[in-house]
This record gives structure tokens, C-alpha cells and sequence, in this order.
């Protein structure tokens, strides 16, 4: 048995003792995932910004197709595809979010140890109170397009498309296209196709019936993705590949303010305005991106335009739509706007992550509205949207169709709101004259370097040891 095969056992070995109550066996996802003659074809890479800390140390593993930034360690592990982006770690002298009295002693660094992340997204930075310089990835298999974002993990599987939100988990299962963000969870399985966001002031929570989801984004016996998301992206896969097959490539125009990563995907009649955002492996193709608006990793926007200051987190896909200024569409969000049916989102509307829109008629969101689930008709927007003052004149609790909300409405749009000019901000949107100063700034003089791994002998298939330091 070569060593990547080893690695994958004792990954696997390691995830399966963690999940040992579940009865869960992670090896038919694994075996029927990774095709080790991919995992030599594809380098990995790294970008090195004078902006950002610079230490990276991979040891033990495959890290093919990925693409590394900020501090990063990887240790006895598998990251296929994936895309580790520590740009916004916290540094020396910073505090954790809600304890004050926890300064940093060192900048934060992303560590993955015995862990296997498959086409997976790992952002932000961790809250975890127990280990303020780290966020930490251990012993955890993340499935097809998952979000791990400002999450520390031990122990878990991640389904397909599930996004876990600024929170801890510890042996935990989060079903396929499952949003989490309740900040603590220990030893629990989530069921597919839960949204679900709890905190000390509200909770909401939907989840979408088994026959969309199976629709949309189910799996099959083995773990694998399957249904129209999935389809959707898997079409599209050949166009990023073609980035990795090319050295230098003629860059789209962009303003000055903006920046446009070398390993995104720009197609057709696109423009890009003022202190936009494109983050690699997003996806633009007649797209207009309005000053301000950004495409997160492995988004989607479509024959659709963004009308200025709109986020479009990750996983987010827009087709044939209009966004109105200031509205923000959430993770993994599907919103499939057709030429005859297109959708129009209106300003200052909240898109909640994994939402899906996808109807044969015209769907109009107004203004200032909060949408979620699925629509699949003009219908279902009246048990799927509703205006951010009626959400705000809730005081305990609110039902409508399958979705549950208790608490304070204001509370949960304020922070809400808080969260999204906080992207805003970092993202550069808000820069002018010299002032806040964000990614679209930061990120347009990034320098890449690749790693290939061993092509034979022993150690085929693993990437050399190597420490990267200033």
C-alpha cells in the first residue's frame, strides 16, 4: 500500500473513532471520492502578499489543486481542491470576538491535521475562546463544496454543500446542504437541509422537505453530491481546470480599486466597477459587478447584474437575475433566474444562505425583505420572504409555513446587517481616498507559487515536506 493510500486510511480511521456512536463509516465517501491519479495531476499553490503574515508548512500530505493563503499549517492530510484562505486571521494583540480579555500572545494560524477537505472552502477566523491563535481542523472529512467558515472542527463529516458558521463542533455529522451557526455543538448529527441560526437573543430555523432537497442537493448511497446544484457546477468544472493549464493568462479590465484573482473564471460581457472583489474559483460569465460587490469563492453570477455594494458569500449562485444595491445572497445559495424568468432581488434584501429560487415565471423580492427556503412559484414568496419591519415588530415568535423564528426580530436584523458592512468593509467596498483600505486593494499584487508532489517511488502521491517563512 503506497503512502496517499495510508494517509487516506488513517484519516478515515481517525474521523470513523470520533463518529463511533453515530454508526457512521466515512470509507465508501472516501474510496468513492478521491481518484489518486487526480491528486498527482493538479499542483497546489500558495499567494504571498506583502500585506499578509507570511508562514506556511505543509508536512505529510496531499494538498493537490489548492490554494493556500496566509498562515497555514497541514499536517498528515488530504485538502483536494480546496481553497484555505487565511486572510482574515487575527493578528497579535487582537481579541476574541465577545471576550476582551483574551488578547492574542501570536498571529492566529489555520492548522489541519489528519483531516480530509474535498473541494471545500476554509475562511474568516475562528471565535473558539480555547485555542485564540488557532483555528484548528482535526481529524474531520469535509465533503463537495462545503463552507468551513470561522469554524474550528474535531472529529466531524461535513456533507456535501453544508456551511458551518463562526462556531465549535465537536464529533459531530452536518447532513448535506445544512447551514449551522448555533456557536456550540457537541456530539450531534443535523439533518439535511437545515438552516438553523441560534444565539442567546433568536433563533431561526427551516429545513427543506426531502423531495427538494433530493431535487437539488442530495446524495447517493455512497455520500457523493447528486441533483441539480450539483449538476450545475460539475457542467462548469472544465473552465476552472483551464486556469491550472496556463501560466500567464490576459487579464480582465478592472478598475484600479478592484481586483480580479488570477484563478477566477471571467466569461462574455462582464464588467467589473470600483472596489469590487472577485475571489478565486468564482465564476462570472455577463455578469456586471456594481462598485462595491464582490463574488466570494466558488460563486456563481450568471447573464445577471449586481447593482453596487451587494455580497454574494460563498457557494452563492445567481442566474438571470437583477440584485438591487445592498442586498446580500448567503453560502450555497441557488438563485436560478431564467431569460424568459428571471429573478429581481430588491434593495437592501437579506438572501439567506442555502436558499433556493427556481420557478418558470417572474420572481420580484422588494425591498428591504428577508427570503429563505425555496421558492419554487410566485406563491411561495408569501411563506418564504418577509419585510425587515415586520421581522423587526416580532418579539417572541414568528411561524410561517416551515420556518420557525423566536426572539427579537430587530436583534437578529441588526446583526444581520453589523455582519454584512463588516464584509463590506473588508472586502474594500467602502474605500476612498486612501481610507479603508480591504481585499480588493490588498489582493491585487498576490504572487503564486506552485508545489507539485512526488510523481513516483515511495512517497508518490504526498507533497514534500516544506516550511515557508519570511
Amino acid at each position: 500500500m503506497n503512502q496517499l493510500a495510508q494517509l487516506n486510511n488513517r484519516i478515515v480511521n481517525r474521523v470513523n473513532a470520533n463518529l463511533a456512536e453515530f454508526d457512521f463509516d466515512t470509507q465508501s465517501f472516501v474510496n468513492n471520492s478521491l481518484d489518486h491519479d487526480k491528486m498527482l495531476k493538479f499542483y497546489a499553490f500558495y499567494g504571498i502578499t506583502s500585506r499578509h503574515p507570511l508562514y506556511f508548512h505543509f508536512k505529510k500530505s496531499n494538498i493537490a489543486g489548492s490554494y493556500f493563503l496566509g498562515k497555514c499549517y497541514v499536517g498528515r492530510s488530504a485538502i483536494y481542491k480546496s481553497d484555505v484562505r487565511g486572510d482574515e486571521l487575527k493578528r497579535e494583540g487582537d481579541t476574541i470576538l465577545g471576550a476582551k480579555n483574551i488578547p492574542l500572545v501570536d498571529d492566529e494560524m489555520i492548522v489541519i491535521r489528519d483531516s480530509l477537505l474535498y473541494k471545500t472552502l476554509v475562511h474568516s477566523n475562528s471565535h473558539n475562546p480555547e485555542s485564540p491563535e488557532e483555528f484548528g481542523i482535526r481529524n474531520t472529512i469535509a465533503a463537495h463544496y462545503v463552507n468551513i467558515h470561522g469554524s474550528t472542527c474535531e472529529g466531524c463529516f461535513l456533507g456535501p454543500f453544508a456551511t458551518v458558521d463562526l462556531m465549535n463542533l465537536h464529533s459531530c455529522i452536518v447532513g448535506e446542504f445544512s447551514y449551522v451557526q448555533v456557536g456550540e455543538l457537541f456530539h450531534r448529527k443535523v439533518d439535511p437541509g437545515t438552516v438553523w441560526i441560534k444565539n442567546q437573543n433568536f433563533e431561526f430555523k427551516y429545513k427543506f422537505q426531502k423531495e427538494v432537497l433530493d431535487h437539488y442537493a442530495g446524495v447517493n448511497a455512497l455520500y457523493q453530491p447528486r441533483g441539480i446544484i450539483y449538476d450545475f457546477v460539475k457542467e462548469r468544472e472544465q473552465d476552472y481546470e483551464k486556469l491550472f493549464d496556463v501560466m500567464n493568462l490576459e487579464p480582465i479590465y478592472a478598475p484600479a480599486s478592484s481586483a480580479v484573482n488570477r484563478y477566477a473564471v471571467t466569461q462574455g460581457k462582464t464588467r467589473i466597477g470600483e472596489n469590487v472583489l472577485v475571489s478565486q474559483r468564482a465564476f462570472l460569465e455577463n455578469a456586471v459587478m456594481g462598485d462595491g460587490s464582490n463574488a466570494q469563492e466558488n460563486s456563481f453570477i450568471i447573464d445577471s447584474t449586481l447593482h453596487g455594494l451587494n455580497v454574494t458569500a460563498h457557494g452563492g449562485k445567481i442566474i438571470h437575475a437583477d440584485v438591487g444595491r445592498g442586498s446580500f445572497v448567503g453560502f450555497n445559495s441557488f438563485l436560478n433566474g431564467k431569460a424568459k424568468a428571471p429573478i429581481e432581488i430588491g434593495e437592501d434584501c437579506i438572501v439567506m444562505p442555502h436558499t433556493i429560487i427556481d420557478a418558470e415565471v417572474q420572481i420580484k423580492i422588494p425591498d428591504e425583505h428577508l427570503v429563505w427556503g425555496f421558492i419554487g412559484s410566485a406563491s411561495d414568496i408569501e411563506n418564504h420572504s418577509i419585510s425587515l419591519d415586520d421581522l423587526a415588530a416580532i418579539r417572541e415568535s414568528l411561524t410561517m409555513g416551515k420556518m420557525t423564528f423566536m426572539g427579537k426580530g430587530s436583534v437578529f436584523i441588526e446583526a444581520f446587517r453589523k455582519r454584512i458592512n463588516q464584509i463590506l468593509s473588508t472586502n474594500g467596498a467602502l474605500f476612498q481616498d486612501g481610507e479603508t483600505r480591504g481585499h480588493a486593494q490588498d489582493d491585487q499584487n498576490i504572487s503564486f507559487n506552485l508545489i507539485q508532489p512526488y510523481s513516483t517511488g515511495e512517497l508518490k502521491g504526498l507533497y514534500p515536506s516544506i516550511r515557508i517563512k519570511p
